[in-house]
């Protein structure tokens, strides 16, 4: 491929393909880099491969007006914007971040990066790691590359899945520059589309703000999910504590849930604890309580089956949140898998957003329609509020054990 772009973008998923798409619309010759063939394909033929609203006819304008483009290797390009996953490693007790595929992707630029070029770094990461970036690269170009010869910066995303678009441009934006040209470079660019506010930082102090915002909501969701345990114990309705607790006018409880899924909280508070063990105490505990929280869920159901012979359970949702197709470190899923292992009673799973069972679970659960799987169950555990599940009659539910983890119905 000769052709220079504007902008090549590494990691077509939940990020990089909105990111990439709304650049190609607003004029920039874009280049989309996957690595899986199928994802390559699908765009090219103007479709999407993830669940977004809208998504799609950004993507399909993107690419019949010639302006976005999608490939299995980058090529030169004034601007390479690194939209890889950064999940933690699931072997390490101590939840260590995996950069391999940010490490890949960098190192992946070396044959078609010039002098001049502009490197951002949108994953979500440890600090350090855009510092780690340039120093991946110039080891990947070798020793008469020159750090100063090419900019470096960290623009995290701050969008909400199932708002992706309208937040892209509307919400405010950080970019972190290892050099002040650099983050002038990046804020120019990304003013092609944001119409709200762009800061200008450090990159560690915008790879720790990123975490923070994170953090922040982790911590806030531990105590709600703490509140609803200690109701659980004291025989009182948490929905309406929380409710009323809500009218105080400085105080905002979140809701609580079955856990904390997502590729963002539920993975980025460990980056702060990894970095530093001993300070990070409140942040360290908050993802302890939202960890256990999964668990709390199927000693519940566990406790509720035991009354039936050979109980039927519809599981209603595996998204880790409402009214998305994103199953990333979803708790749901992680309930399901452990019934399953526990023998605890025949699984009937529904998730209106999905088209089938994800690998993970087959073998493990029957994938069933709400109006079937409700008709079958003994227990309802639901774990998602999906708006289809909030349309449901209330009579469906008529005779049967509910388990709301998601207070569907306060």
């Amino acid at each position: 491929m000769s052709q220079k772009f504007d902008i090549c973008v590494l990691g077509l998923g939940y990020i990089g393909l909105p990111t990439a798409s709304i650049f190609a619309t607003k004029g920039k010759k874009v280049l989309g880099v996957d690595v899986v063939p199928a994802v390559v394909e699908t765009i090219n033929q103007g479709r999407i491969h993830i669940q977004e609203p809208d998504l799609d006819i950004l993507v399909r304008a993107a690419v019949q007006s010639g302006n976005l483009t999608a490939a299995l290797k980058p090529a030169p390009a004034d601007t390479f914007i690194i939209a890889v996953p950064t999940p933690f490693q699931h072997a390490s007790a101590n939840y260590l971040p995996d950069l391999s595929y940010v490490e890949a992707a960098t190192r992946s630029l070396a044959p078609v990066v010039q002098p001049g070029n502009l490197i951002v770094l949108e994953s979500t990461s440890p600090v350090g790691t855009t510092e780690q970036i340039q120093g991946w690269l110039l080891d990947e170009l070798g020793p008469t590359a020159r750090a100063e010869d090419y900019l470096f910066v960290h623009c995290p995303e701050r969008i909400l899945p199932g708002q992706m678009l309208r937040e892209l441009v509307t919400n405010d934006r950080i970019v972190g520059g290892l050099s002040e040209q650099a983050a002038q470079r990046a804020k120019a660019l990304y003013e092609t589309f944001c119409t709200a506010e762009i800061y200008l930082t450090d990159a560690r102090t915008a790879e720790m703000a990123k975490l923070t915002e994170n953090s922040f909501r982790d911590v806030n969701i531990a105590f709600a999910n703490e509140l609803s345990l200690i109701c659980d114990r004291l025989g009182i309705d948490v929905w309406e504590l929380i409710r009323l607790a809500n009218r105080h006018p400085r105080v905002n409880i979140l809701r609580p849930g079955p856990g904390v899924g997502g590729h963002c909280i539920a993975v980025d508070p460990w980056f702060i604890v990894a970095a530093a063990p001993e300070e990070a105490r409140l942040i360290r505990t908050a993802r302890e309580v939202n960890n256990h929280k999964p668990h709390h869920v199927i000693a519940t159901v566990k406790q509720k089956a035991s009354r039936f012979k050979d109980p039927v359970i519809a599981c209603l949702g595996l998204a880790f949140k409402a009214d998305v197709d994103d199953l990333r470190e979803s708790p749901a899923i992680e309930i399901v898998e452990q019934l399953h292992r526990e023998g605890v009673g025949r699984l009937l799973v529904v998730e209106p957003n999905v088209r089938e069972l994800p690998q993970r679970l087959v073998g493990k659960a029957e994938w069933s329609s709400a109006e079937e799987a409700l008709a079958a169950a003994d227990i309802v555990l639901v774990l998602v509020d999906h708006r289809q599940f909030k349309g449901l009659p209330r009579r469906l539910f008529d005779q049967r054990v509910v388990i709301d983890t998601r207070g569907l119905w306060s």
